[in-house]
C-alpha cells in the first residue's frame, strides 16, 4: 500500500532588520513515501553573506534544527543526514530538498535568516502556529 505525505511550508517572515526577511510559499506538499519534495523559501537580506537555517517541527514538539546555509557550505545536524536533507544559497533562494521521504518527514518546515530567535523559544513556538503557516502532514 502506497503512503502519502502531505508536506505544509510554513510562511514564517523573520523580520531582521531594515529589509531582511525570508518568504515562504503557503499550501500542501503532496508527495508518496520515497519520494522527492524540494520546499522553498526565498530571502531579501542586506548583508553580503548571509546564512539560512532550515526548521523542522512536528505536531507538540518544540522546532528541530535541519541544517544551515552559508557560502558554499552547508552543516546539517546529525539527526538530518546529508543524504535525504540537503540545501544550497542560490541567488536569493535556499530550497530545501529532502529525498527517500519517510512517513515520520510530515511536519511544518520552516527557513529562517540569521539572526534567528534566541532563547525565546515561546515567542516563536507561537508564530509557528499563526494563520498563515503551511504545514507537512502525513496520510497512511
Amino acid at each position: 500500500m502506497e503512503h502519502w505525505l502531505w508536506i505544509i511550508l510554513a510562511a514564517l517572515v523573520f523580520e531582521c532588520k531594515g529589509a531582511d526577511r525570508v518568504i515562504q510559499p503557503t499550501g500542501d506538499v503532496i508527495a508518496a513515501e520515497g519520494d522527492t519534495v524540494i520546499l522553498g523559501c526565498t530571502f531579501e537580506t542586506t548583508r553580503a553573506s548571509p546564512t539560512l537555517f532550515w526548521y523542522k517541527q512536528e505536531v507538540n514538539y518544540f522546532p528541530k534544527y535541519i541544517l544551515k546555509c552559508f557560502s558554499n557550505t552547508v552543516e546539517n545536524a546529525a539527526d538530518f543526514e546529508k543524504d535525504r536533507f540537503n540545501a544550497a544559497i542560490v541567488n536569493n533562494s535556499v530550497p530545501l530538498k529532502i529525498q527517500k521521504l519517510q512517513l515520520s518527514d510530515s511536519a511544518v518546515y520552516y527557513c529562517a535568516l540569521q539572526p534567528t530567535v534566541t532563547g525565546n523559544t515561546k515567542t516563536l513556538y507561537k508564530n509557528l502556529w499563526s494563520k498563515d503557516n503551511t504545514i507537512l502532514h502525513n496520510i497512511h
